[in-house]
């Protein structure tokens, strides 16, 4: 079996990594370590095709150090075990560097178990993962560690990957190739910022084109028949996942309704129905609230009927939801509320409930004053009536705070009005 070309033209330098300016540039953070002589405890956390092995291989290859390397996804305590063994060897001496690919699938007990020699310089990890760290790797490993976050590589330099894997294929095949206009961008565009998959699309579109006089032509319809989405790059349990809601979320909380239905195009092509149905629920509340309080009624029936539809057809009221919460005003005042009353009651201030609220009728001997005293406000005039419904200890706290928009503001009035009235026109 041939290997990829992904694998075949893999970078040997720097110079040749696309992507990860940010890391890899002159004067850059990672590029300084590589180049001070001195390998610290590495993990490397980014999508998949970002360069993470490659650069990984190159530090490696500087260390002067044995390497061993070992993948998270099959890998054992007794692989391991046998590397702890080895370093008690002459070929050991100065220590090993593991290199742990995916450690994200590595137990609390298997990463635990590198702790005192990585602690000791025994054993230099350098790890990489396709999932958030610090949410899957353990603390005491994180600690004895630096994160270095790779990032999708942008069109631009990606194209530069792809121009040289089909110069790489021409030579290997000793054939021309002859690519149409925007054949090379379609790829650079088409794969979502992954090296890998760009690279594997390469290779497909070379075997797949033509053969006419002499040359394979590779053109815009081929590329686009043979690229894989960029939308497969998505897990529902990975940080792909949460960006996307995340930022579905925070498109509409900007009254940005263009980019928000562009993120939700991206998880439904991905087949997540579910997850822009919860959110959007969830935004009508936090985000638009009381400003427009028929809003979670609207986008209720919008997720129902998507439900009840399913896709394809269900991006159709999702798109109504997504643009109808994004051009609606906005308020988060009852969210901010209910969270400043959770902070009082998870930091213990609270207090008896008033003697009036209380579902007792009968007081004890030992009760000073007996009665309930519950004044009923349907029995008053703007159905109001002053009494203290707060416990002692937070008299006067004040969540709520009203909106500055129509709806809040025109409640905050009535309010003030009632309260003028009982108070014989007096200003509140």
């Amino acid at each position: 079996m041939s290997t990829p070309l992904a694998d075949r033209i893999r970078p040997s330098s720097l110079e040749e990594v696309v992507g990860q300016r940010h890391l890899l540039a002159p004067g850059r953070p990672l590029r300084a370590i590589m180049e001070s002589g001195t390998l610290p405890n590495l993990i490397f956390y980014g999508p998949s095709g970002t360069g993470k092995t490659t650069v990984a291989r190159m530090i490696a290859a500087q260390a002067g150090k044995k390497l061993y390397k070992l993948n998270g996804t099959n890998a054992s305590i007794a692989d391991i075990k046998a590397i702890v063994d080895d370093l008690d060897t002459f070929s050991a001496i100065n220590g090993v560097v593991l290199y742990l690919d995916e450690i994200q699938y590595l137990n609390k007990k298997q990463q635990q178990s590198l702790l005192e020699y990585m602690e000791n310089g025994q054993i230099t990890l350098i790890a990489s993962t396709t999932e958030n760290p610090y949410f899957y790797i353990y603390n005491a490993v994180l600690s004895r560690a630096t994160v270095f976050e790779f990032k999708s590589v942008e069109p631009e330099e990606l194209s530069k990957a792809v121009l040289r894997g089909f110069h790489i294929l021409e030579q290997e095949q000793q054939i021309q190739l002859i690519l149409e206009d925007g054949a090379v961008d379609a790829i650079a565009f088409g794969c979502g910022g992954d090296v890998r998959k760009a690279l594997n699309t390469v290779e497909l579109c070379v075997l797949a084109a033509p053969l006419l006089d002499g040359a394979r032509r590779v053109s815009k319809e081929l590329v686009r028949e043979l690229a894989q989405k960029s939308a497969a790059r998505y897990d529902k349990d990975g940080d792909e996942h949460y960006d996307l809601v995340s930022a579905l979320q925070k498109s509409i909380r900007g009254s940005d309704e263009n980019a928000a239905l562009h993120y939700l195009a991206r998880l439904l092509e991905a087949g997540d129905l579910l997850s822009p149905c919860r959110r959007l629920l969830v935004i009508a509340s936090e985000d638009i609230g009381l400003a427009y309080p028929m809003a979670i009624a609207v986008v209720k029936a919008c997720v129902d009927s998507a439900v009840q539809l399913g896709l394809p057809e269900a991006r159709i009221p999702l798109a109504q939801a997504v643009v109808f919460l994004a051009t609606l005003p906005k308020s988060n005042a009852s969210y901010m509320a209910i969270n400043e009353a959770m902070a009082d009651v998870q930091a213990g201030h609270y207090g008896p409930i008033p003697r009036c609220l209380q579902n007792k009728h009968f007081d004890g001997e030992d009760a000073a004053v007996k009665g309930q005293f519950y004044q009923y406000p349907h029995e008053f005039k703007n159905h109001y009536v002053r009494q203290q419904y707060m416990p002692d200890a937070l008299l006067g706290r004040v969540y709520y705070q009203f909106g500055d928009n129509k709806t809040e503001q025109a409640a905050k009035q009535y309010r003030e009005r009632i309260l003028r009235e009982l108070d014989g026109g007096e200003s509140v």
